[in-house]
């Protein structure tokens, strides 16, 4: 049965403009205004985190939007803090809305002696208080075994699929569809066969961490619009690599679909000064100016996705659903309507 409140957003410091937004489009769905709850999250001199909600949430369906982003310690902290606060002030049930789900890279012991440190961000959520969660294209889907409460596990193959369909109209049969790794390939698999398009894989050699070896192409890309697709772009040093791997292959176009841009350190001059022509990042990560102003980095909007997710866990409907073209369509109407 539907909840008898209606959903209350409250957001943290991490991501206030995709916030902002997933309240926006609710409003848009609800036909009333969506607010995020009063609250203020702030830093004692010491930089120790403090949250004060000025409004009452007892026994309100309650969404904490937080990525776990730069800076991820005080980002995880606000999350953790923030639900810690809601909890005990007897809200009925927490839902951790988690864009960019930070630490998924540590999902196994890859060494002796590391830890697995998604596993301890799960309890950490757990404990504080969370009762499910919401997040986009974690780094392994096997995370959500990690937890013991619900987990909503969203997709931007789907949007991504949208927007190439939009920009390379008129093109489709000359796209391939690229796999940065072999780890990658599942994820890319699903766009191409959304789109009906071939794959491609890069497969990568190292001799040590952080440092390639060796790169090779296993598919024939020569006068191929190549895309590639993955969920992370961190310092974009092996992304760079890949697509002048393409172009030395014969690619007559490298373009880059990446979930979450984590864009660090020398990310954004390496991607303007490669051969990529565009790399298209969702708004997951709230992004600098570097990053908005670069020639060839372009934004999607994930508002109307999680604006739709968070209405479908509150009211009890599917959220599957909208892993489907033909639901997400619709939401996305104003921006892919030539679809």
């Amino acid at each position: 049965m539907p909840a008898m409140t209606e959903p209350k957003l409250i957001a943290g410091n991490a991501n206030r403009p995709l916030a902002t937004g997933i309240a926006r489009r609710m409003s848009m769905h609800r036909g009333m205004n969506v607010d995020l709850v009063n609250a203020r999250v702030e830093r004692f001199n010491d930089q120790e985190i403090f949250v004060e909600v000025y409004e009452n949430v007892r026994g309100e369906d309650m969404y904490i939007i937080q990525s776990t982003s730069n800076p991820a310690n005080d980002n995880l902290m606000e999350l953790l803090i923030m639900a810690d606060a809601l909890r005990r002030s007897s809200a009925n049930r927490i839902t951790a809305v988690i864009p960019y789900f930070g630490y998924a890279r540590q999902d196994r012991r890859a060494k002796a002696r590391t830890p697995i440190s998604a596993k301890l961000v799960a309890n950490l959520l757990t404990e504080a208080g969370v009762d499910r969660i919401l997040t986009l294209d974690l780094h392994a889907t096997q995370i959500q075994g990690f937890f013991d409460i619900p987990v909503d596990n969203l997709y931007a193959a789907p949007i991504f699929s949208l927007d190439i369909m939009h920009h390379f109209k008129g093109r489709m049969d000359d796209l391939m569809i690229v796999s940065p790794d072999v780890g990658g390939v599942a994820r890319a698999r699903e766009i191409a066969a959304r789109i009906d398009a071939p794959l491609a894989i890069v497969d990568k050699r190292r001799e040590k961490a952080g440092e390639i070896a060796e790169m090779t192409v296993i598919g024939d890309v020569e006068g191929k619009t190549c895309i590639i697709v993955d969920d992370i772009c961190d310092t974009a040093g092996t992304l760079v690599k890949a697509a002048q791997l393409l172009a030395d292959h014969g690619a007559t176009e490298v373009h880059a679909y990446i979930t979450h841009g984590v864009l660090s350190g020398p990310a954004v001059g390496r991607i303007e000064g490669s051969v990529m022509k565009s790399l298209v990042i969702t708004d997951s990560i709230s992004q600098p100016e570097p990053v908005k102003n670069a020639r060839n980095i372009r934004i999607v909007p994930t508002a109307p996705l999680f604006a739709q997710a968070i209405m479908s866990t509150w009211n009890g409907t599917s959220v599957s659903s909208l892993f489907e073209l033909e639901t997400l369509q619709p939401i996305y109407e104003g921006m892919y309507a030539a679809v």
